[in-house]
C-alpha cells in the first residue's frame, strides 16, 4: 500500500491520533521536526527532546508544530538521566517513543563520558534514555529506532567499542552505531512484547538533512555516486527522498503497521526489509544484514551497554 515515495501525510491519511502521547528525540531539524509536525497535526500530544531548545522551538514554529519540549543531550549521561528523571517525575505515559536523534560520520570525537561519539550518542544515549523511561511506555505501546542502511558498513565490535585498538573511520563508526540501533530494537522487543510493547528499527532512506553536517562535499558526492550505482544495477535511477518521504517509515512503523509485523524487525520504504547475505548486499538496493537482527548479538550488546552506562535494566 505504501512505498519509497510515500509521505507522512500519505501514511496518516484518515488517521486520528487524539488521546495518543508521543515522545520524539531530535526535534530541532529534519526528520524529527517533520515527524513531530505530522503526528501533532493528526491530534497526537507530542513531547520533543532536543539538545538545543531554542533551535528546536524555532524549527517547530516554522512548521506550525506546538509541542512540549525537554532538554536532552544524548552525548551526556548526566543529561540523559536529568531528562528521564524529569519525565518520570511528570508521570504521564506515552503510546509511542521515536528515537530519531543522531550524528553521522563525525571526525574522531568523544562524548562527555568518554565514549566514541557516534556509538555513544546514537546508541548508548538512547539505550539509557529509553530504558530509564520504559515504565512510562503504555502496554501495547511502540518504540521506533531510527537506524540506517549504513548498518552495512560494520557490525558492532564489543571488544573495542571506543576504537581504542582499531583504526577509526567515520563510516565504520557510523555503521557500528546504526547496527546497534537495530540490535537494541531486537532485544527491547524481546524483553517487552509480553505486555504488548513492540520495538522496530527503520531506515528513512537517502535524505539531505543536517545529519551530513560533518561530511565534506567530496564525501557527500561519493555517497551519492555509490547510491546511484547501486540503484542503477537494479534499473532504477537514484533520487534523494524529501523529508516528508523520509519520515514516512518512522510514522508507518509507529502508528500504522501491525506490531507483530514490525516487532524486532528492520523496516524501509514503509515495509519490513528482507535479509540479505554479504554476497547479495552489494547488488541489493535495500535489505538488512543478518548480524543486525541476530538475537545473540543483540543480547551481548545489551549486556555490554549496561556495563558501559553503569546501569542494569
Amino acid at each position: 500500500m505504501f512505498g519509497e515515495t510515500s509521505t507522512t501525510e500519505d501514511v496518516l491519511a484518515g488517521i486520528e491520533l487524539a488521546g495518543k502521547r508521543v515522545l520524539i528525540t531530535g526535534v530541532s531539524a529534519g526528520l524529527g521536526v517533520e515527524t513531530a509536525r505530522a503526528l501533532s497535526s493528526h491530534g497526537a500530544e507530542v513531547t520533543g527532546a532536543a539538545r538545543d531548545l531554542d533551535k528546536a522551538r524555532a524549527a517547530l514554529k516554522e512548521v506550525g508544530a506546538d509541542i512540549d519540549l525537554v532538554e536532552l543531550d544524548l552525548a551526556s549521561l548526566a543529561s540523559v538521566r536529568e531528562a528521564s528523571d524529569q519525565l518520570l517525575a511528570d508521570g504521564r505515559k506515552f503510546d509511542i517513543v521515536i528515537a530519531n536523534a543522531g550524528v553521522m560520520a563525525t571526525p574522531p570525537m568523544k562524548t562527555a563520558d568518554g565514549f566514541e561519539m557516534q556509538f555513544g550518542t546514537n546508541h548508548l544515549g538512547h539505550f539509557a534514555f529509553i530504558n530509564r523511561i520504559e515504565p512510562l511506555i503504555k502496554d501495547g505501546g511502540r518504540v521506533v529506532m531510527l537506524a540506517s542502511s549504513g548498518h552495512r558498513f560494520s557490525d558492532v565490535n564489543l571488544e573495542d567499542p571506543n576504537f581504542e585498538t582499531t583504526d577509526y573511520t567515520p563510516f565504520g563508526a557510523y555503521g557500528r552505531s546504526k547496527t546497534a540501533n537495530v540490535l537494541f530494537a531486537v532485544e527491547f522487543d524481546r524483553r517487552h512484547k509480553w505486555r504488548g510493547v513492540r520495538a522496530a528499527a527503520v531506515h528513512p532512506g537517502g535524505i539531505q538533512t543536517e545529519l551530513s553536517r560533518y561530511m565534506t562535499a567530496e564525501a557527500l558526492d561519493e555517497i551519492r555516486k555509490r547510491m546511484e550505482a547501486r540503484q542503477g544495477a537494479n534499473g532504477q535511477p537514484f533520487r534523494f527522498k524529501t523529508v516528508p518521504q523520509g519520515a514516512a517509515t518512522s510514522v508507518w512503523a509507529a502508528v500504522v503497521a501491525d506490531g507483530d509485523e514490525v516487532g524486532g524487525r528492520y523496516c524501509e520504504d514503509c515495509h519490513v526489509a528482507t535479509r540479505v547475505t554479504d554476497e547479495e548486499f552489494d547488488a541489493a538496493s535495500g535489505g538488512v544484514r543478518p548480524y543486525a537482527l541476530d538475537p545473540d548479538n543483540a543480547a551481548a550488546l545489551w549486556a555490554k551497554s549496561e556495563e558501559m552506562v553503569g546501569e542494569t535494566f
